[in-house]
């Protein structure tokens, strides 16, 4: 059943409620606190060889483990002209998984079913995640362990009202054309059992809990930055009743009010051009044939600086599907930021997005936020000073500008290891609204409801990106 214009309007409301009649927000965080108190958790760095599941194939000369499930890692390489340009360590995981919330009208509000996850990369070890968040071989229990609980809510997802069902990129940095399936359903049970691990929340609490640091995990932020507001017209008394939830009225006009779509030619072409015309091809490789890593029995490490390196852990967590298992873990070398800068223009907002390729992007290119640095580039943007990188640092440095949001998030633990991004929304006052005239090539100002419109298109705004439009508020 595809999502009605009620079910949306519904939802609107529950973005603008902080509280509710089910759980207090005060109530949410005790129970985060507790969680975090009962749930054993013991995470060890190891040799590869020390783990009986995982190994370096000898053949192939990638990592993987013995049933040839889950992920491995492997070798990538960036070619231009016959020229390397780049090569690098990936993570090959073919398979789709769910990241999907249920979501349900109770006394009139709706409300999503969360989860308190753990995962083995998190830093602060629980965070809130949504109902269901699992790879193909979890919920096919190829790794033995117990089935996901409420998989079959998704699995049967034709039964129920489907607000949204897209396959959305991961981090293109790390995974090789990784995609997981985004998706939210409406159920009118009565009967549901929730379990300890689950409480109900309000959109609008999942956005407040958003500004704690590491709090509200990756999967969450994407599954609801794609929520569809601007797929229907609304009357005039719709609209009215819309802008009374909202506080940010240039959010509400940049939705609901502006958006002729007359951009999204304008990014296609350009993303159309860069897909037929760049001469770049990506080949995956033997790991042993990365000239810069070195791999070894510690993990996989650059000789030179890099964002990242590969290591490996021994787990063990209560409560999980598996209790303890080995596996190869991501780990940043440095904090990376992501920003967004938006600006208001004849009252509508608009956000600065860029068109960004990555080396594992699904079809090289996506758009991306304003601003997309990792620790090595946050070094060479100090240095330059005719870029939006170098503007956007000297405004964080001068702690001037309008910081809507700076808020530090956490990656996906389940394959990177303690990996924490600082993502921040940046009002541009009006005494500097002219670089944002004549922009460079690959950069445009699209509203939320251009941007929302091109989230329902599959591998069109990348996770950096998504994630920054997850924090904002009504």
């Amino acid at each position: 059943m595809r999502v009605s214009k009620e079910t949306i309007l519904k939802l609107l409301r529950s973005w603008s409620l902080t509280e509710n009649l089910i759980n207090s927000t005060d109530e949410l965080l005790r129970w985060i606190k507790q969680r975090n108190a009962e749930i054993y958790v013991n995470i060890n760095h190891i040799r590869l060889s020390e783990s009986d599941f995982w190994y370096l194939d000898q053949q192939d000369f990638c990592i993987r483990n013995k049933n040839r499930s889950f992920f491995e890692i492997s070798g990538m390489r960036v070619k231009e002209n016959e020229n390397i340009i780049c090569e690098q360590p990936v993570i090959i995981q073919s398979e789709n998984g769910i990241l999907g919330c249920i979501c349900k009208e109770i006394d009139g509000i709706i409300y999503l079913l969360m989860q308190a996850k753990i995962e083995p990369g998190n830093i602060n070890r629980v965070q809130i995640s949504p109902t269901i968040q699992a790879t193909k071989s979890n919920f096919t229990q190829k790794h033995g362990g117990t089935r996901p609980l409420y998989l079959d809510y998704f699995l049967n997802a034709d039964r129920y009202e489907i607000i949204l069902d897209q396959l959305q990129s991961e981090q293109s940095s790390r995974f090789y054309k990784k995609r997981n399936r985004n998706i939210i359903i409406k159920i009118n049970d009565d009967d549901i059992e929730i379990s300890p691990n689950h409480k109900w929340m309000t959109l609008g609490q999942i956005k407040q809990l958003l500004r704690y640091d590491n709090l509200v995990n990756m999967d969450t932020r994407t599954v609801i930055s794609c929520i569809p507001y601007a797929s229907f017209s609304y009357t005039d008394d719709e609209l009215c009743y819309i802008k009374g939830l909202f506080k940010d009225n240039a959010l509400y006009q940049s939705i609901f009010t502006g958006g002729t779509y007359g951009e999204i030619p304008e990014v296609y072409r350009y993303i159309n051009d860069y897909k037929m015309f760049n001469e770049y091809q990506t080949f995956l490789v033997p790991l042993n044939e990365l000239s810069e890593w070195e791999i070894s029995d510690y993990g996989v490490i650059c000789r030179n600086e890099n964002n990242f390196k590969v290591i490996f852990c021994d787990i063990t967590i209560e409560g999980r599907e598996v209790k303890r298992w080995t596996q190869p873990l991501f780990e940043a070398t440095g904090t990376a930021l992501f920003g967004l800068i938006t600006c208001v223009k004849n009252g509508v907002r608009y956000f600065l997005v860029k068109a960004f390729p990555e080396i594992g992007c699904f079809d090289k290119i996506e758009l991306g936020p304003s601003i997309q640095m990792e620790s090595n580039d946050i070094r060479k943007a100090k240095t330059d000073t005719d870029s939006f990188e170098a503007y956007f640092i000297k405004r964080l440095s001068e702690k001037s500008g309008d910081i809507i949001k700076d808020v530090i998030l956490s990656e996906e633990g389940g394959r990177f290891y303690q990996e924490q991004n600082r993502n921040i929304i940046l009002e541009v006052p009006s005494a500097d609204m002219d670089m944002l005239y004549n922009l460079p090539k690959g950069y445009f100002m699209l509203d939320y409801k251009t941007l929302n419109i091109m989230m329902l298109i599959n591998n069109c705004l990348n996770i950096q990106l998504r994630n920054l439009l997850a924090l904002l508020e009504v």
